[in-house]
């Protein structure tokens, strides 16, 4: 079974390929054993999109603004690894 490949969508004329480019990293560090890549797809019109196998997982314009990067390894993780803790990035249960 293939592993599961994630695209992030950015804007090239916004000059978000950085971001971008950081956040592919920090992906494939984290999921190493999860995913099948992760690939960076230039784009326009302010996109900044993140989809796992084709569905979103963040959209910079649904949600008005780019993700933090635990959000967003939360997001990747609860599609990929459901039950992979990740550590201090997990968010802590209410008391």
């Amino acid at each position: 079974m293939a592993l599961p490949r994630v695209e992030i969508e950015y804007c090239r004329l916004c000059r978000w390929m950085l971001r971008a480019a950081w956040m592919q990293q920090e992906l494939l560090q984290t999921f190493e054993e999860e995913l099948g890549g992760v690939t960076l797809v230039p784009g326009t019109g302010g996109t900044f999109v993140v989809r796992v196998d084709g569905e979103v997982v963040w959209s910079r314009k649904q949600e008005g603004r780019f993700p933090d990067i635990t959000e967003l390894k939360q997001r990747v993780r609860d599609i990929v690894a459901p039950d992979r803790p990740l550590g201090h990035s997990d968010k802590k249960s209410p008391a």
